[in-house]
């Protein structure tokens, strides 16, 4: 097991490293230790701040292990779109990372041996011979492996319409291919998912699915208003629009951001115009957020926001959470 696996733990060379090591998921999870701790740590930052980042250092053996307990619990949880907010988290973890490798890479710095390489990513994902770099950071993409990635993504300058075709080829800036790889990798980690999980396994996770669905369940409790007003907006929010339009917002803050605005039903142009998002930065992250079927998951409560820097302690008087103080002032306004 390596430093790259475990940064990396959905690469199929990661999935080997486990099984050349002749690690059995069942009796890690009987066990309990690390792997499990890191792995209910995964899931509860993935559903609750957006981020599978974690918040402290770990042995390159509970990281990588840490990975398939996630998806195990992930497919436990009785939580609206765990899934797809799981796999949301793990895809926008990896492409910071990543970005930062073939970036570093791209530019002739030293890179250490953990750091992927952009050629090495596309031969995981089996579309080295369809992807071609042809200079001033463009590449050509196969149009049906484009067609295949690109499928999932919304927003106008995805469709086939609108790109430029040459000989079979899609035009894609290196800016594009990794979103593209972004969202192979979402796929990736949502595939299967919610497993079937056997007896054994699931009764040695029922402690730690308890002490997820306790810690959702200030979250849940939550409901969507599907209504947009910018001026009935808490204190917090409002101070995270601002980091936002200035270009210096925390991870935790613009997943805080991002799903509380997902809940008021907007449209994404409405989002861009409040957020100052002119390049399509979030709309990755907010169409995911909002689901097809209005949003998935609520945003983080006050105490979380707090605890993550993202909002002053009692900036909202009595209320404990960012949309019960919205509701409040939507109905003080009527």
């Amino acid at each position: 097991m390596q430093r790259l696996h475990a940064r990396y733990p959905f690469l199929d060379a990661s999935r080997e490293a486990v099984e050349t090591a002749d690690v059995d998921l069942a009796t890690v999870v009987q066990e309990g230790g690390p792997a499990v701790e890191r792995g209910v740590d995964r899931v509860e930052r993935a559903l609750v701040e957006g981020t599978v980042a974690p918040e402290s250092r770990w042995s390159v053996r509970a990281e990588l292990l840490s990975y398939p307990v996630a998806r195990v619990l992930v497919s436990l949880l009785d939580v609206r779109g765990a899934v797809e907010k799981y796999a949301t988290a793990e895809a926008t973890l990896a492409y910071e990372r990543f970005t930062d490798d073939f970036d570093a890479d791209t530019k002739l710095k030293s890179t250490s041996d953990d750091a992927l390489t952009l050629p090495s990513l596309l031969a995981d994902f089996d579309v080295s011979s369809d992807v071609t770099a042809v200079g001033d950071g463009r590449f050509e993409v196969g149009v049906t492996t484009y067609l295949e990635l690109a499928a999932p993504l919304d927003g106008r300058r995805w469709r086939l319409a609108t790109r430029a075709l040459a000989d079979g080829t899609v035009i894609v800036s290196r800016r594009e291919l990794y979103e593209l790889l972004r969202e192979a990798v979402r796929e990736r980690v949502a595939d299967g998912l919610p497993l079937s999980v056997p007896d054994s396994i699931a009764d040695a996770l029922a402690p730690e699915v308890q002490t997820l669905q306790d810690a959702l369940a200030p979250v849940e409790s939550t409901s969507d208003v599907d209504e947009f007003e910018p001026a009935a907006f808490p204190p917090c929010i409002d101070s995270l629009v601002e980091e936002s339009r200035e270009g210096d917002i925390s991870t935790t803050g613009r997943y805080a951001l991002l799903t509380f605005l997902a809940a008021t039903g907007a449209s994404y142009a409405e989002i861009a115009a409040v957020v100052g998002d002119d390049d399509d930065r979030y709309r990755y992250q907010y169409e995911r957020l909002a689901g097809p079927n209005g949003a998935q998951f609520a945003p983080p409560s006050c105490v979380t926001m707090a605890a993550n820097g993202d909002c002053e302690p009692d900036a909202c008087g009595d209320f404990s959470h960012p949309l019960a103080y919205y509701e409040h002032q939507l109905r003080a306004g009527e």
